[in-house]
C-alpha cells in the first residue's frame, strides 16, 4: 500500500497492487504504475525507494532499469515494484497476464504512514 501511495504522489497513473502470491510464491504482490516520460518513471521509482526506506526502514534488494527509465522494477522480497513508461507498460500488458489473481483496493486502505 505504500509503495501504491508513494508512486500515485508522483502522479503515476493507473496504479493497481496485484495478488500474485497464490500463483507466484516467490513474491506477494505486485505494483504496477505507469508514467509518460522517462524523467517521471525516475522520479517515481526514486519517491517509491524514499518512503519506504523511511517508513519501513528497508530499501529494495535490487533495482534494475533506472538507467534506461522504462521500466523500472524495485525488487523488496515480497513486494515487487513495476514503474512503466506509459508505452512499455501498454506493451508487455502484465495485467492481461495476471489477470487470474486479486486486485487490491489500495486507495481505500488505511494508510500506513
Amino acid at each position: 500500500m505504500l509503495a501504491a501511495r508513494a508512486a500515485a504522489d508522483k502522479l503515476g497513473t493507473n496504479t493497481v497492487v496485484l495478488e500474485v502470491g497464490d500463483v507466484l510464491s516467490i513474491v506477494e504482490y505486485f505494483v504496477i504504475t505507469s508514467a509518460p516520460n522517462t524523467r517521471q518513471v525516475r522520479t517515481i521509482a526514486e519517491e517509491v525507494e524514499e518512503k519506504v526506506k523511511l517508513v519501513e526502514g528497508v530499501g529494495p534488494i535490487r533495482v534494475e532499469g533506472l538507467s534506461d527509465g522504462t521500466w523500472v522494477l524495485l525488487d523488496y522480497g515480497d513486494v515487487v515494484v513495476h514503474v512503466f513508461l506509459d508505452e512499455t507498460r501498454e506493451f508487455y500488458d502484465l495485467e492481461r497476464l495476471w489477470r487470474d489473481v486479486g486486485r487490491m483496493d489500495w486507495e481505500q486502505a488505511v494508510p500506513v504512514e
